[in-house]
């Protein structure tokens, strides 16, 4: 005789809750899900904060937590942090994870720690200095900037 499949309480990814048979409150589940598909899918932050902003401008803001958390983000370094119906939620980023930094106009990459590239010096200075040369540089940088792989300024 086969046993049975057995079914996990959770997503292995993204820990989204699942449904079972004759469970009561199932709003509950869904909803928990719901939220926190809303703040994975097509992930914004308003940049990146320590611990909450004093007061959240509106229902759906959301913050990358930094490395040294406190307050209401205390232990969640490096999660999305999403307010929503007057509390925070909380989705840890998986290896691959993209999210866009609405204060930098970059977009951050999660692979092992979330990455930011930083913006590389214009060449300068130098004994002969090759005008085409510097002007390619400058606007391969300006499209990476406009790609959302390097901050903006």
């Amino acid at each position: 005789m086969t046993e049975p499949l057995a079914f996990p309480a959770l997503t292995p990814r993204y820990q989204l809750p699942l449904l079972f048979a004759g469970q009561s409150q199932r709003e509950v589940s869904v909803n928990a899900a719901h939220a926190l598909i809303d703040i994975l899918m097509h992930c914004a932050v308003l940049g990146e904060a320590a611990a909450p902003p004093p007061e959240p401008a509106e229902d759906g803001d959301c913050w990358l937590v930094g490395a040294a958390p406190q307050g209401a983000f205390a232990g969640r370094a490096g999660s999305i942090a999403c307010f929503a119906g007057g509390a925070w939620a909380f989705a840890a980023p998986r290896d691959g994870m993209r999210a866009f930094d609405r204060s930098t106009g970059q977009l951050l990459l999660f692979r092992d720690a979330w990455r930011r590239e930083p913006i590389p010096d214009l060449p300068s200075g130098g004994s002969i200095i090759d005008v085409e040369a510097r002007l390619a540089i400058g606007a391969i940088v300006a499209l990476l900037q406009r790609s959302a792989i390097l901050p903006s300024n």
